[in-house]
């Protein structure tokens, strides 16, 4: 089993920055792809960024450029630096991982909690 925590959300002006932390902690063979969604009120969640075990990174059209993905296998984090934050990047935003439990199973799904990222002046 895996949990995740998140943190590092809150409430910044437009033009901004935050980071995002996810830590992984649990039993667990290994790690595979690490991510970040982000639900906004009234619409579906959507992948926000994406990173693999090889450190491939994948971003949505609307943050490329100003949200940056990375991970540390040492501690099982993954953050999301946020620049040049815009109202509509105004979310809850959530951690998922792929991992494996044991060597012999399949990847399974995990989320985090969630945490409230708001742009507004």
């Amino acid at each position: 089993q895996v949990q995740l925590v998140e943190s590092g959300g809150g409430l910044v002006q437009p033009g901004g920055s935050l980071r995002l932390s996810c830590a992984a902690s649990g039993r667990f063979f290994s790690i595979n792809h690490m991510a970040w969604y982000r639900q906004a009120p009234g619409k579906q969640r959507e992948l926000v960024a994406d990173i693999t075990s090889g450190d491939s990174t994948n971003y949505a059209d609307s943050v490329k450029g100003r949200f940056t993905i990375s991970r540390d296998n040492a501690k099982n984090t993954v953050y999301l630096q946020m620049n040049s934050l815009k109202p509509e990047d105004t979310a809850v935003y959530y951690c998922n991982v792929g991992a494996r439990p044991s060597l012999l199973t399949n990847i399974w799904e995990y989320w985090g909690q969630g945490t409230q990222v708001t742009v507004s002046s």
